[in-house]
This record gives structure tokens, C-alpha cells and sequence, in this order.
């Protein structure tokens, strides 16, 4: 045969090779409604806000088109979940004009804004979910029959959690118009609102990896600190009346704050969820090795639930005063919370030969915790310029050592080597969950430590 005859047998896809459709033909026409949906809301939000539009507000806007388009199509129930929260979200919008204009009294006269959708009550849905979730993700865990049962509805109700927490979101954010009117802000002004968002955006995060690796075994332990965090939203609701909307500062009032906060906060959420994997894979990995000296992590873990009473127990600060020095005692609320705590982590210790079996293969626990680490790092990086280029803005200079940066710079360089050893040296294992603890408390310190112990140009956000 020569090279003018020769033919080329082209081979038919087997069974065990079928041919995988291009990506666009996997789509289905929801989500293409959906496509449809985001474009027009955004083109009607365009005329009707054009005039009050910068340049640079008029560029997020266009970018979120596609952005969101694309989410939803990666994930499908992030464009439920959308439509969800759109429709309740107008609602409580609706429900607050008054001739076609906006009223906050009406939180408190009109029966479904007062017991369903104002903000304050839709962070109150939220907070019981979230903690509602925990139990039943426990719960099924633990139990030696019909665990699976309790762990689906430990997720369905975190799906209602998130949906709140949302709508909480978006309703508290229009009510800032209400209270100030053309003044108005996105509600990451303070702790209290972004512990309201980093409780649903981590429990997302939580959902979304349970999908893709088809597992109910995360949340319980996940979970864990998107309680205590309900645990502090609470509080500090309570004590400092944190939920009363109040006037944007100076320093605050900046584009850039839609984007640095919700990128930190992205890297906070998932460098928490791999910080509690990493608490799951040690224990795990103590059922195997039956020895207390491997569980040394654990009770650093442990810390971090002491450390939140202790510094907002302990530390609770006399009217009028600023500085930590001046606090008085340990109230009732955070005495009990320190106890509880103990008791918690002390009969997770105990009672890991019970669950530790149950748990995803250790190889599952280590791939996500990477997952959420390079993803975590991604976002950090990205909020750490937005931050400089901020502070360009605001203060004059990229960079001042400031105490806030200094301990992100140190948090960056943690993860950025963590990540190193993985790619180059294939970091796996105990030394990688170790790692994963240690950067949780560092990140730790670098939101809460720096806030109450040291000052610096970041001093808006202390307690």
C-alpha cells in the first residue's frame, strides 16, 4: 500500500469511551432562562441607576452579568437559589413603599416584614437554622441507624439558612437607603454584618462540596464554627445593639469596600471549612494510631473556641472605653459558652471511634482541605490588592505596615508556602492538617487579635 492509498480507520467510541458533549449542549433550557433572567435584571438596574453610575460601578455591573452566569451554570442550585432569594427579597422591598416611597417603620406594622422578612428577623431565621442544621448534622453522624435521613435534613435546613441569610443581606442593604437616604451601603460595614455573611456564604461553601463529592459527612464538622459564629452575631446583637443601622464613617465610604470585604470573607470561609477537615482527618487518623499525642492539633483547635469567650468574655468592655485594658468582668452568657465549649470538643475527643469510620477516606478529607486552601489563597490575594489599592485611595500609600496588614501579609505567606509544599514537595497527610490548624489561627488572630490588641489605621474595626 503506498502513502497515496494508504487510508486511516477512523474508530467508532466504545462503550467504555463515550463521546462527551461540548459544553454548551449540556446546558438545559433553565438555564438558559436563566441566563435570560440575569441579563435583563441587570439591563433594567442599568437604566433605572444610570445616573447615579461611575465608571467603575457601571464596569462591576457588566462584569457581573457573565460572572453570575456562569456560576449558576457551574452549579445549578446557585440559579435556584437566586430566583429564590430574588423574589423574597422584592417582596420585603415592595412591602416598605408607601405611595412609592420606602418607609422603615413599616418593619414594624407590616405582619410579614415584621416576622419574616425584615433584615433583623431574617438574620434571626438564619441564626436558629444554622444552629438547627449543626444539631441534626451531628445527630446523624452519631446515630447507629437512619443516619443519612438526619443529615439530608440537616442540609435541606441549611439551605434554608443560606436563603435567609440572604434575603437578610440584600433587605438590610436596601434599608441602609431607607435610614440614609443616597447614603446607603452594602452591609459589610461592620461585625455584626459580615458574620451575618460569613454564616451563609461558609455554609455554601459546606453544601457545595457535600455536592460534589456526594457526601453528608462534612457538615457536622464544618458547621461547628458557623455556630459559633451565630453564637457571637448574637451576642454582640444583643450587647452592643449591633443590628441598629448607623451612618457609614468616612474611611468606609469607598467602592473598594464592595470588593476587598467579600473577598476576605470568601478566604475566611473556606480556609475554615479546611481548617475543621483538618480536625476531622487528625481524628481519623487517631483511630488508627490510638495515641494522644497525634490529637495535639485538637486541643489547639479547642483553643480557638476558648479564645472567642475569653477575648469577648473576659474582655468585655466597660461603657465608653476603646481599649482592652479597661474591660471588666466574664459575663453569665460567656462563662456558660466557655463550658460548653469544653464540653463539646472533649466528647467529639471521646467519641471519635464511634463517627471517625463514617467520615470520607482521608484522601477525600486532604483533597478538599487543599481545594479550599489554593481557593482561599486565590481570594486572599485578590482582597490584599484591592486593600492596597484602597489605602492608595484613602490614606495615600499602598502599604503602611499597618498591624491589620502586617498579620494578612503573615496569613498570605502561611497559606502561599502551605500551598508551595503541596504542588512542589506534595505535602500530604498529618504535616498538611497540622498546617491547615496552625494557618487557622493565624487568620484568627489576624480578624480578631488585631482588632482588640493592637491599633493602627484599621482601628473602625475594633469592638
Amino acid at each position: 500500500m503506498t502513502a497515496a492509498t494508504q487510508t486511516i480507520e477512523l474508530k467508532k467510541s466504545g462503550p467504555s469511551q463515550p463521546m462527551q458533549p461540548g459544553y454548551f449542549s449540556r446546558l438545559k433550557v433553565w438555564d438558559w432562562i436563566f441566563a435570560a433572567m440575569v441579563v435583563g435584571g441587570l439591563t433594567y438596574c442599568y437604566f433605572l441607576f444610570q445616573p447615579y453610575l461611575d465608571r467603575y460601578e457601571i464596569f462591576v455591573l457588566l462584569l457581573t452579568a457573565p460572572s453570575w452566569i456562569a456560576l449558576a451554570w457551574f452549579w445549578r442550585p446557585i440559579s435556584y437559589l437566586s430566583v429564590v432569594v430574588a423574589v423574597l427579597s422584592l417582596t420585603a422591598i415592595e412591602l416598605y413603599q408607601v405611595d412609592g416611597v420606602g418607609v422603615y417603620a413599616r418593619a414594624e406594622e407590616v405582619f410579614l416584614l415584621k416576622f419574616f422578612l425584615a433584615s433583623q428577623t431574617a438574620v434571626l431565621h438564619m441564626s436558629l437554622l444554622l444552629l438547627a442544621s449543626t444539631v441534626f448534622y451531628w445527630v446523624g453522624l452519631l446515630a447507629k441507624k437512619n443516619g443519612a435521613g438526619f443529615e439530608e435534613v440537616g442540609a435541606k435546613i441549611a439551605w434554608v439558612a443560606v436563603t435567609m441569610g440572604l434575603v437578610a443581606f440584600c433587605v438590610r442593604w436596601y434599608e441602609t437607603y431607607l435610614h440614609n437616604t443616597g447614603l446607603g451601603y452594602i452591609p459589610i460595614s461592620n461585625l455584626y454584618e459580615v458574620f451575618i455573611m460569613f454564616g451563609w456564604m461558609t455554609t455554601l461553601y459546606i453544601l457545595y462540596y457535600e455536592d460534589r463529592y456526594q457526601t453528608r459527612k462534612i457538615g457536622a464538622f464544618s458547621m461547628l464554627v458557623v455556630s459559633a459564629s451565630v453564637a457571637f452575631l448574637l451576642w454582640y446583637m444583643v450587647t452592643r445593639e449591633a443590628h441598629e443601622i448607623q451612618p457609614l464613617i468616612p474611611a468606609l465610604q469607598s467602592w473598594w469596600m464592595k470588593l476587598h470585604v467579600p473577598a476576605n470573607f470568601v478566604s475566611y470561609g473556606t480556609w475554615t471549612i479546611a481548617a475543621m477537615l483538618a480536625f476531622a482527618y487528625l481524628l481519623k487518623q487517631s483511630t488508627f494510631k490510638l495515641s494522644w499525642l497525634k490529637l495535639t492539633p485538637v486541643w489547639l483547635l479547642a483553643g480557638v473556641f476558648l479564645l472567642e469567650p475569653f477575648l469577648f468574655g473576659v474582655y468585655t468592655l466597660a461603657p465608653g472605653q476603646t481599649n482592652y485594658a479597661a474591660a471588666v468582668g466574664m459575663s453569665n452568657f460567656w462563662a456558660v459558652y466557655v463550658g460548653v465549649a469544653i464540653l463539646i470538643v472533649g466528647l467529639i475527643i471521646m467519641a471519635r471511634d464511634r463517627f471517625a469510620s463514617k467520615l470520607p477516606a482521608l484522601e477525600v478529607l486532604d483533597d478538599i482541605m487543599y481545594k479550599c486552601i489554593a481557593i482561599g489563597l486565590l481570594f486572599f490575594t485578590i482582597a490584599t490588592i484591592l486593600g492596597a489599592l484602597w489605602a492608595a485611595e484613602a490614606w495615600g500609600a499602598y502599604w503602611s505596615w499597618d498591624p491589620k496588614e502586617t498579620w494578612s501579609l503573615i496569613s498570605w505567606f502561611t497559606y502561599a508556602a502551605w500551598l508551595h509544599m503541596r504542588l512542589v514537595n506534595g505535602l500530604r497527610g498529618t504535616v498538611a492538617a497540622y498546617w491547615a490548624i496552625a494557618g487557622f489561627f493565624i487568620t484568627n488572630f489576624t480578624f480578631w487579635g488585631v482588632n482588640i490588641f493592637l491599633s493602627g489605621l484599621h482601628s473602625y474595626g475594633a469592638l
